[in-house]
C-alpha cells in the first residue's frame, strides 16, 4: 500500500541507439546484464522503489529508443518528466558528439531548469576507448550537469547516478530535506522525537 509520503518520479533515459540505455535500466532495477539485448523499439518501461533522505520514492523509468526515426515518438514522452539520464558510449565518439543535439531536444520539450539531469559515459569497462573521462567532465561542465562514468556490465556508477538524480529532483521539489517549520528551521530526528524546543 502506498503511503502519503510516497513520491513517484518519471525518469527518461535519452541518447543514441546502442549506448546501453536499456542495459543501464536493467542493471539498476534487476541487477542483471543481458549482453544479447535487442535494440529498443519505441519505449521500454521499468519500475523501482528507493528509500532516500528518509522518503520512499518510486521511479518510473521510461527507456526511450535512440534511433533517429524514433525521435518524434520520443518527444511525447518528455511531457511530465521529472528527471533525465543523458547517455553516451565512451567507445563511440559520435554518440558523445550527439549529446548536444539531445540536450537541445530536452531544452525544447521541457522546462529544463525544473527537472533533474545527469550525464552518463557508459561502457567505461570497454576498450578501445574513444572518449576520455576528461572529455566527459568537460561536457558536463559545459552543459552544467553532473557527469558519471558507468558500466552496465559491472554495475559501476549505475546506482550512484540514479540516486544522485533522485536527490536532485527531490531538492528541486523541496522535499527530503527534513521537516520544515515556519522561518526555514529544519528539525533533526532527535528534535522531532522530543518536540521542537527552538526559539
Amino acid at each position: 500500500m502506498t503511503s502519503e509520503s510516497d513520491m513517484t518520479f518519471k525518469i527518461l533515459t535519452i541518447g543514441e541507439s546502442g549506448v546501453g540505455k536499456t542495459c543501464i535500466a536493467q542493471r539498476f532495477v534487476k541487477d542483471k546484464f543481458n549482453k544479447n539485448h535487442l535494440a529498443t523499439i519505441g519505449v521500454d518501461y521499468f519500475d523501482k522503489k528507493l528509500h532516500i533522505n528518509n522518503k520512499d520514492v518510486r521511479l518510473k523509468i521510461w527507456d526511450t529508443a535512440g534511433q533517429e526515426r524514433f525521435k518524434t515518438l520520443t518527444a511525447q514522452y518528455y511531457k511530465g518528466a521529472d528527471g533525465i539520464l543523458l547517455v553516451y558510449d565512451v567507445t563511440d565518439e559520435e554518440s558523445y558528439e550527439k549529446i548536444r543535439d539531445w540536450m537541445a531536444q530536452i531544452t525544447l520539450n521541457t522546462q529544463k531548469d525544473d527537472i533533474g539531469l545527469v550525464l552518463l559515459g557508459n561502457k567505461c569497462d570497454l576498450q578501445p576507448r574513444k572518449v576520455t573521462k576528461e572529455m566527459g567532465d568537460k561536457l558536463g561542465e559545459e552543459l552544467k550537469i553532473k557527469y558519471f562514468e558507468t558500466s552496465a556490465l559491472s554495475g559501476q556508477g549505475i546506482n550512484e547516478s540514479f540516486e544522485e538524480l533522485t536527490r536532485m529532483i527531490m531538492k528541486k521539489r523541496g522535499v527530503g530535506e527534513g521537516n520544515k517549520v515556519p522561518g526555514g528551521v529544519n528539525l533533526n530526528k532527535k528534535q522531532k522525537e522530543e518536540g521542537c524546543q527552538c526559539c
